[in-house]
Protein backbone atom coordinates (compact mmCIF):
# COMPACT_ATOMS: atom_id res chain seq x y z
CA UNK A 1 0.00 0.00 0.00
CA UNK A 2 1.23 3.51 -0.77
CA UNK A 3 0.49 6.91 0.67
CA UNK A 4 1.50 10.50 0.02
CA UNK A 5 3.34 12.26 2.81
CA UNK A 6 4.15 15.95 3.15
CA UNK A 7 7.10 17.19 5.20
CA UNK A 8 9.86 19.77 5.39
CA UNK A 9 13.15 18.25 4.22
CA UNK A 10 16.29 20.30 4.82
CA UNK A 11 14.21 23.47 4.78
CA UNK A 12 12.12 22.64 1.70
CA UNK A 13 8.45 21.64 1.64
CA UNK A 14 8.32 18.19 0.07
CA UNK A 15 5.70 15.61 -0.91
CA UNK A 16 6.51 12.01 -1.67
CA UNK A 17 4.54 8.89 -2.49
CA UNK A 18 5.84 6.05 -0.33
CA UNK A 19 5.14 2.45 0.57
CA UNK A 20 4.11 1.84 4.18
CA UNK A 21 7.19 -0.30 4.93
CA UNK A 22 9.76 2.24 3.65
CA UNK A 23 12.23 3.42 6.28
CA UNK A 24 13.27 7.03 6.58
CA UNK A 25 16.82 6.04 5.63
CA UNK A 26 15.60 4.36 2.42
CA UNK A 27 13.56 7.46 1.61
CA UNK A 28 16.50 9.78 2.21
CA UNK A 29 19.10 7.75 0.32
CA UNK A 30 17.14 5.94 -2.40
CA UNK A 31 14.30 8.35 -3.19
CA UNK A 32 15.75 11.75 -2.31
CA UNK A 33 19.33 10.95 -3.34
CA UNK A 34 20.91 12.31 -0.17
CA UNK A 35 23.66 9.84 0.73
CA UNK A 36 25.26 11.52 3.74
CA UNK A 37 23.27 9.41 6.19
CA UNK A 38 24.77 5.93 6.20
CA UNK A 39 23.43 2.47 6.94
CA UNK A 40 25.96 0.87 9.23
CA UNK A 41 24.09 -1.83 11.10
CA UNK A 42 20.47 -1.48 9.97
CA UNK A 43 19.29 -2.18 13.51
CA UNK A 44 19.68 1.15 15.34
CA UNK A 45 22.89 0.21 17.13
CA UNK A 46 25.59 2.29 15.39
CA UNK A 47 24.06 5.74 14.82
CA UNK A 48 25.53 6.20 11.32
CA UNK A 49 22.03 6.95 10.02
CA UNK A 50 21.16 9.62 12.62
CA UNK A 51 19.05 12.52 11.35
CA UNK A 52 16.94 15.10 13.16
CA UNK A 53 13.14 14.87 13.05
CA UNK A 54 11.30 17.71 14.76
CA UNK A 55 14.39 18.59 16.82
CA UNK A 56 15.03 15.00 17.97
CA UNK A 57 17.92 12.79 16.86
CA UNK A 58 16.52 9.54 15.42
CA UNK A 59 17.93 6.41 13.81
CA UNK A 60 16.62 6.70 10.26
CA UNK A 61 17.13 2.96 9.67
CA UNK A 62 14.42 2.19 12.26
CA UNK A 63 12.12 5.16 11.69
CA UNK A 64 9.33 4.57 9.20
CA UNK A 65 9.12 7.21 6.49
CA UNK A 66 5.35 7.44 6.99
CA UNK A 67 6.03 8.88 10.46
CA UNK A 68 7.54 12.09 9.04
CA UNK A 69 4.23 13.22 7.56
CA UNK A 70 3.76 16.81 8.76
CA UNK A 71 7.20 16.92 10.36
CA UNK A 72 10.56 18.57 9.73
CA UNK A 73 13.59 16.44 8.78
CA UNK A 74 17.18 17.63 8.71
CA UNK A 75 20.10 15.61 7.39
CA UNK A 76 23.80 16.36 7.19
CA UNK A 77 23.24 17.79 3.69
CA UNK A 78 20.90 20.42 5.17
CA UNK A 79 23.30 21.54 7.85
CA UNK A 80 25.60 23.83 5.87
CA UNK A 81 24.43 27.26 4.77
CA UNK A 82 22.98 27.30 1.24
CA UNK A 83 26.01 29.35 0.13
CA UNK A 84 28.28 26.45 1.16
CA UNK A 85 29.50 27.81 4.47
CA UNK A 86 29.87 24.87 6.83
CA UNK A 87 27.97 24.73 10.09
CA UNK A 88 30.25 25.37 13.11
CA UNK A 89 29.95 21.68 14.10
CA UNK A 90 31.19 20.58 10.70
CA UNK A 91 34.09 23.01 10.93
CA UNK A 92 34.93 21.89 14.47
CA UNK A 93 34.95 18.22 13.44
CA UNK A 94 37.44 19.07 10.69
CA UNK A 95 39.63 21.32 12.85
CA UNK A 96 39.75 18.96 15.85
CA UNK A 97 40.23 15.70 13.95
CA UNK A 98 36.75 14.37 14.74
CA UNK A 99 36.57 13.01 11.20
CA UNK A 100 38.77 10.07 10.33
CA UNK A 101 37.30 7.76 7.70
CA UNK A 102 34.10 9.85 7.79
CA UNK A 103 31.57 7.01 7.81
CA UNK A 104 30.16 7.83 11.25
CA UNK A 105 30.63 11.59 10.96
CA UNK A 106 27.19 12.55 9.62
CA UNK A 107 25.46 10.68 12.45
CA UNK A 108 27.87 12.03 15.06
CA UNK A 109 27.38 15.58 13.82
CA UNK A 110 23.59 15.31 13.71
CA UNK A 111 23.44 13.80 17.22
CA UNK A 112 25.73 16.60 18.41
CA UNK A 113 23.55 19.23 16.75
CA UNK A 114 20.42 17.86 18.44
CA UNK A 115 22.24 18.03 21.78
CA UNK A 116 23.52 21.58 21.25
CA UNK A 117 20.12 22.79 20.06
CA UNK A 118 18.65 21.56 23.34
CA UNK A 119 21.62 22.41 25.55
CA UNK A 120 24.11 24.91 24.06
CA UNK A 121 26.67 24.37 26.83
CA UNK A 122 26.68 20.66 27.79
CA UNK A 123 29.13 19.04 30.17
CA UNK A 124 31.48 16.37 28.90
CA UNK A 125 29.25 13.72 30.50
CA UNK A 126 26.21 15.15 28.69
CA UNK A 127 28.12 15.03 25.40
CA UNK A 128 29.12 11.43 26.03
CA UNK A 129 25.54 10.51 26.91
CA UNK A 130 24.15 12.20 23.76
CA UNK A 131 26.67 10.36 21.57
CA UNK A 132 26.35 6.99 23.33
CA UNK A 133 24.26 5.65 20.43
CA UNK A 134 26.90 6.55 17.84
CA UNK A 135 29.83 4.24 17.16
CA UNK A 136 33.19 5.20 15.69
CA UNK A 137 35.96 2.76 14.90
CA UNK A 138 38.65 5.28 14.01
CA UNK A 139 39.04 8.19 16.43
CA UNK A 140 38.69 6.73 19.89
CA UNK A 141 36.05 9.45 20.53
CA UNK A 142 38.41 11.99 22.15
CA UNK A 143 38.58 14.14 19.02
CA UNK A 144 34.82 13.86 18.55
CA UNK A 145 34.14 15.05 22.11
CA UNK A 146 36.70 17.84 21.63
CA UNK A 147 34.88 18.91 18.45
CA UNK A 148 31.54 19.20 20.25
CA UNK A 149 33.15 20.97 23.22
CA UNK A 150 34.75 23.49 20.85
CA UNK A 151 31.34 24.51 19.53
CA UNK A 152 29.64 24.42 22.92
CA UNK A 153 32.40 26.61 24.37
CA UNK A 154 31.56 29.47 22.00
CA UNK A 155 30.05 32.43 23.76
CA UNK A 156 26.27 32.81 23.77
CA UNK A 157 26.25 35.58 21.12
CA UNK A 158 28.20 33.45 18.69
CA UNK A 159 25.83 30.52 19.17
CA UNK A 160 22.86 32.79 18.48
CA UNK A 161 24.57 34.06 15.34
CA UNK A 162 24.85 30.47 14.18
CA UNK A 163 21.09 29.95 14.39
CA UNK A 164 21.09 32.24 11.40
CA UNK A 165 21.87 30.16 8.72
CA UNK A 166 19.79 27.27 9.90
CA UNK A 167 16.67 29.33 9.26
CA UNK A 168 17.74 30.41 5.79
Amino acid sequence: MTRKISYIFNGNATETEIEDHLTLLELIRDRLGQTGSKEGCGSGECGACTVIVDDQAVNACLYLAAEIDGKTVQTIEGLANPNGTLHPLQTAFIEHGGIQCGFCSPGMIMSSKALLDENPNPTEDEIKHALAGNMCRCTGYVQIFDSVKAVSAQDEQEIKAVAWKETQ
